[in-house]
């Protein structure tokens, strides 16, 4: 029998700019269609639209943009320093089988105890990184749990809070300036200056959250038309997008 949950989905975080859908050339998706990550013909883009709901983005001072890690989204759960809940979204993965099934969580979730960042009690959220996960964009030599909250006071980028919160401020920062702090943190222990890029921010406001209002929202660089239009000539795309709703809750 599959074990039921014990923790809660992560939820629902949405853009805080209007996404619309917008079809592509066949030929050129049967090319690079998979390298894209694009399992049909078209793409769901960013537009220059605030998303209902999602002004505390641009307008609230408290807002905050953080790293938004490339990896899965692993919750664990501990009681006196035990391990008693590890789920992987809805996905409930036993600690204790080691010999087949997802072992590299456990792997980065014990990586993680090691350098400090797992609570002796408590519910934590967290990303697991490496090697098995999105092509390894950071290069790491083994998996690792890291926690939201760590994120959060590690990985935020101090140059949001300089300049205008504006669709064409953004886009021309994911496309050539948006590079990853976790791996720049890393990679400098090294002495290393290389770079890569971030996959995009998580936008936070935490007093939003004291006071039980939406408090965050995610922005991708595959959400910017630039992204793809190099190898895939999109159809209808305009920056300003289409007049007329569409469903926000289907796009990841």
């Amino acid at each position: 029998m599959t074990p039921q949950p014990t923790l809660s989905d992560f939820p629902k975080v949405r853009c805080p700019f209007i996404r619309q859908t917008f079809k592509v050339d066949r030929d050129s998706w049967r090319k690079h269609g998979s390298a894209l990550c694009l399992r049909a013909p078209e793409v769901y883009l960013a537009v220059n639209r605030v998303n209902p709901g999602y002004e505390w983005v641009f307008e609230d001072p408290e807002t905050i943009a953080v790293e938004k890690l490339d990896g899965t989204n692993v919750k664990i759960k501990t009681e006196g320093g035990r391990l008693v809940a590890v789920q992987n979204r809805l996905n409930v993965i036993d600690p204790l089988q080691v010999i087949k099934g997802n072992t590299f969580i456990i792997e980065g979730i014990f990586h993680a105890i090691g350098k400090g960042y797992v609570k002796i009690d408590g519910e934590q959220a967290g990303e697991v990184l490496g090697p098995k996960l999105q092509g390894n964009p950071y290069k790491l030599d083994q998996h690792e749990w890291y926690p939201f909250d760590k994120a959060i006071t590690d990985l935020a980028y101090r140059s949001f809070l300089e300049h205008a919160r504006t669709f064409d401020n953004w886009s021309t920062w994911f496309e050539s300036g948006l590079h990853s702090r976790f791996f720049t943190k890393r990679a400098s222990k090294f002495g290393s200056t290389e770079k890569v890029f971030a996959e995009g921010v998580i936008f936070y406001n935490l007093k939003r959250r004291a006071q039980g209002q939406s408090w965050m929202a995610k922005l991708r660089r595959d959400m910017f038309e630039w992204y793809y239009s190099d190898k895939i000539e999109i159809d209808g795309y305009t920056r300003e997008g289409r007049e007329g709703p569409e469903d926000q809750d289907g796009f990841d």
